[in-house]
């Protein structure tokens, strides 16, 4: 029989919970008692629904996750958790996290990621908690959660409990008077199960094999040494029969290989490079934990997050799923382009406008009103989880493409001919001095608040944008009526033009500044013009948008860390 033993603990300054959980560097979680601090809040948290309860556990690979399961195995048992399911080796992508919550029906899930941030010793770590929707927790959980660390006085443990997590089975143990169960899973087949009922597998697997009339459609899908290796080989090699040249860096490393596991076009070169190169129609990058997809065509024809949850939008009548059970919604965050709100409106769909955070969707999926979302952050998604999920935005894309007999690049200017083009940048400063930042979104609130900036015009690369309005973004959510105030800096122009500035809450360390500029031209503006390139296109209200925030100076930056 083993013993629970009650550890004495001060609370940490700082265990607030960001956009998606805690975020820090690996040091910070390694101090003593830190993490341990944080997973008893977790629990705490949910104590009127802990015991005799199925939790789920598992992570990105990263550096400690493996070492942290073993602590959230020995703490949960100390707190009457009847169950974990825990992904053999610690392994779960955040989607499939979402999807097993769901299906086992459990109270929710620990999820151990620090999503699209380098791993290893030197970089970032994380820890979230899905609630029993599958989603991530809401505002009043974590806010719950994080008054719970600043108050800690001590955590339970089972000190002894010895529950390995490399191989598939059921361990049981005997704490205390009760039964404490682990069962570790296969990582990957629950989610690809739910793939398979969501998608045509036979008819994709044909797109990629191609016919005595048709080539093969040609993929190349890169996992970036995260955590949806395991998926991309189940799915791409074992069941669609693409080859082992389709897949690349399938194995999860601790440090993701060095490199910075984030599907955009700076951090993701390799695949785009490789594409532009090679015999390639179609190419995927997927980030650490696997919520977030980047989507190019032949050539590396770039496809925006923003066109890409518009055209999924509007095609999602070629996928069995949404055949089956009806669309529904549709949703983005305020940051994103708009071009998905032209094709709600052409269809007739609602369409929600929602702070940055995946949680924001959930409500609305669990009241039925929403089938797709997605945030210009390479993340996209649907109902079938409450979770951004990176390989489903791929296999969506090539259901489409099968169902269609086009190419990345004619579908998407197919879409710009009927509906226009939302031109769209973002530009990343990285870890920036937090105060000069805090100072910087004061003073540009306090201006475009200010009498008489409505209406004003400013000149830009020989346009005028004429200010129709300007605020702090707030959203009421329409389900359960919450408010999320000072969600970003807005101001929106009278051609539809938009500049966004906000500071991101996914690092790890100082202040993340981002600023978003877009621009829309209408479809009868001609080929020409829809594809233009589309910094060319934004020059003009980057250039303003600069001026306008002095971005430069306060972040002491001549240039960003990324433009997306």
């Amino acid at each position: 029989m083993l013993n629970v033993v009650t550890v004495n603990t001060n609370p940490y300054e700082g265990q607030k919970p960001g956009t998606s959980g805690l975020r820090k560097k690996v040091k910070v979680f390694l101090q003593k008692n830190y993490t341990e601090n944080f997973i008893q809040s977790i629990l705490d948290a949910n104590k009127e629904s802990l015991e005799g309860c199925t939790l789920v556990v598992g992570g990105d690979g990263r550096y400690l996750v493996k070492e942290v399961v073993d602590k959230i195995i020995k703490i949960c048992a100390g707190n009457g958790v009847a169950k974990l399911l825990i992904g053999q080796n610690g392994l779960l992508s955040t989607p499939a996290v979402s999807c097993i919550i769901r299906k086992y029906k459990t109270l929710g899930g620990i999820v151990l990621t620090a999503s699209h941030n380098p791993g290893g010793i030197d970089n970032d770590f994380g820890i979230k908690f899905n609630c029993s929707n599958g989603g991530p927790a809401p505002d009043a959980t974590t806010n719950h959660i994080y008054q719970l660390t600043t108050s800690i006085q001590h955590y339970k443990i089972v000190p002894d409990l010895v529950c390995p997590v490399d191989n598939i089975g059921v361990q049981t143990f005997k704490v205390g008077d009760r039964e404490f169960v682990v069962e570790v899973i296969d990582s990957v087949s629950d989610y690809v199960d739910y793939m398979k009922e969501i998608f045509d597998f036979p008819k994709i697997r044909s797109l990629l094999q191609g016919s005595e009339t048709r080539k093969p459609f040609k993929v190349l899908i890169d996992s970036m040494s995260g955590v949806t290796g395991p998926y991309v080989r189940r799915i791409f090699v074992s069941e669609l029969c693409a080859g082992e040249g389709s897949v690349r860096r399938v194995v999860p490393l601790q440090d993701f290989g060095g490199a910075h596991p984030d599907p955009n076009l700076t951090y993701a070169a390799d695949l785009v490079n490789e594409v532009k190169n090679g015999d390639y129609d179609f190419g995927a990058a997927f980030d650490g934990d696997g919520d977030r997809n980047m989507i190019i065509g032949r050539d590396a024809f770039f496809v925006t997050p923003s066109d890409s949850l518009a055209v999924l939008a509007a095609q999602l009548h070629r996928i069995p799923y949404f055949a089956r059970v009806g669309v529904r919604g549709f949703a983005r965050s305020m940051p994103t382009a708009a071009a998905v709100d032209r094709v709600a409106r052409k269809l007739g769909k609602e369409m929600f406008e929602v702070p940055t955070g995946w949680k924001y969707f959930g409500n609305l999926m669990d009241a039925g009103r929403l089938s797709l979302c997605g945030e210009e952050s390479f993340g996209t998604g649907s109902d079938h989880i409450r979770e951004k999920d990176g390989v489903w935005a791929a296999l969506a894309w090539l259901s489409v493409l099968a169902d269609s007999g086009a190419s990345v690049e004619d579908t998407l200017l197919g879409h710009w001919r009927e509906y226009g083009r939302n031109y769209f940048a973002r530009y990343d400063y990285e870890e920036c001095a937090a105060e000069p930042c805090a100072d910087m979104m004061r003073a540009l609130e306090e201006k475009i608040t200010a009498p008489g900036f409505l209406g004003s015009s400013f000149s830009s690369g020989g346009r005028t944008f004429v200010v129709s309005a300007a605020d702090n973004f707030s959203y009421m959510d329409p389900i359960d009526r919450s408010v999320a105030a000072g969600q970003g800096l807005r101001v929106v122009f009278a051609d539809g033009a938009r500049l966004v500035l906000r500071l991101s809450g996914t690092g790890s360390a100082g202040a993340t500044v981002r600023l978003y500029a877009e621009a829309y031209e209408p479809a009868e503006a001609g080929a020409e013009a829809l594809r233009r390139d589309a910094r060319q296109a934004l020059r003009p209200l980057l250039d303003l948008a600069l001026d306008l925030t002095q971005l430069q100076k306060y972040t002491g930056r001549e240039r960003p860390t990324v433009i997306t």
